[in-house]
């Protein structure tokens, strides 16, 4: 998220203000279908469970989309999105795999909204303006990829006790005979 804002920093500070906020929507649109498909999975295990999905790989997702948007961005080329995007979620999702984290349907799933986050970034960013500069965009991501690196968002387990909540209400991700399990703070 900071390698995110500090992105569009940098494009609005160079004065593409519609590069910006196409980034920050885009992107952020992508980690919320990410979220979503997350809790859905999650909440949803009896359903989706024979698939071998249980949560999608945001780490993925985020590395698709943001090195294939920023690809996207700095080369205008739609030719370099793809293998941009791609290698960026191989390289991550490998180590997502080997780490134990997701299962190789999750690293698909996760790289499938990161690709497509990254082509509608290119469908909708237009063009930059002629003097775009790439170096304080690469000075940006390096700088905060070194800051932030090693720091970890509590957010999975946040996402897993909002997916078990979610499924106590949804029939259908509940197993069979089950009733709505009541909350010992949800007294009116």
């Amino acid at each position: 998220m900071p390698l995110v804002l500090a992105v569009a920093i940098v494009l609005a500070v160079q004065g593409w203000r519609r590069g910006a906020l196409v980034w920050l929507v885009v992107v952020a649109g992508t980690f919320a279908a990410t979220l979503a498909a997350k809790l859905m999975f999650l909440s949803c295990d009896p359903v989706f469970g024979p698939m071998d999905v249980h949560s999608p790989s945001g780490h993925v997702a985020a590395a698709a989309v943001v090195c294939g948007g920023l690809a996207a961005i700095l080369t205008r080329r739609r030719s370099s999105i793809l293998p941009a995007a791609l290698l960026a979620a191989v390289a991550i999702g490998v180590s997502r795999i080997v780490l134990h984290d997701h299962t190789v349907p999750e690293v698909v799933a996760g790289a499938s909204l990161g690709l497509a986050g990254a082509a509608v970034l290119f469908r909708f960013v237009g063009s930059p303006p002629p003097g775009l500069k790439i170096a304080p965009a690469i000075a940006a991501v390096a700088i905060v990829a070194a800051v932030f690196h090693g720091m970890h968002l509590p957010a999975e387990a946040a996402i897993r006790h909002t997916a078990f909540r979610a499924a106590q209400f949804i029939p259908a991700c509940r197993p069979a005979g089950q009733a709505p399990a009541i909350a010992p703070d949800a007294r009116w």
